[in-house]
């Protein structure tokens, strides 16, 4: 049986902002390298997951990346309507994150 925990209690913040008026992007910044490496090593996060999870295609995520320097990992999805435009639920693109945290990550890889 794999151990796995949320990804909530491996990063220290999990967000999402907008990235222009077309794009939302999602930050996951871990406290210490141990976590980042553990999290990028699982290989849970990627395109097709995020994909999945958000039930979008692939190729409304304009980036993925897994960014050394900052402990990060970091997309950008295209947005349906710009924001602020007329049927735009979330204009500031900051209520998009949830999906991430409890998405579950093994101990034991």
């Amino acid at each position: 049986m794999t151990r796995s925990v949320p990804l909530s209690q491996l990063a220290k913040t999990i967000r999402s902002k907008n990235a222009g008026v077309d794009k939302i992007t999602f930050d996951i910044i871990f406290p210490d390298r141990e976590s980042y490496e553990r999290v990028k090593k699982s290989g849970v996060l990627n395109r097709a997951f995020v994909a999945r999870l958000y039930g979008i295609p692939e190729s409304r995520i304009s980036d993925f990346v897994e960014f050394d320097p900052a402990m990060a990992i970091k997309f950008t999805i295209y947005r349906l309507k710009p924001s602020g435009s007329p049927g735009d639920t979330d204009i500031f693109g900051s209520q998009q994150y949830a999906p991430l945290l409890d998405v579950q990550i093994p101990l034991d890889n």
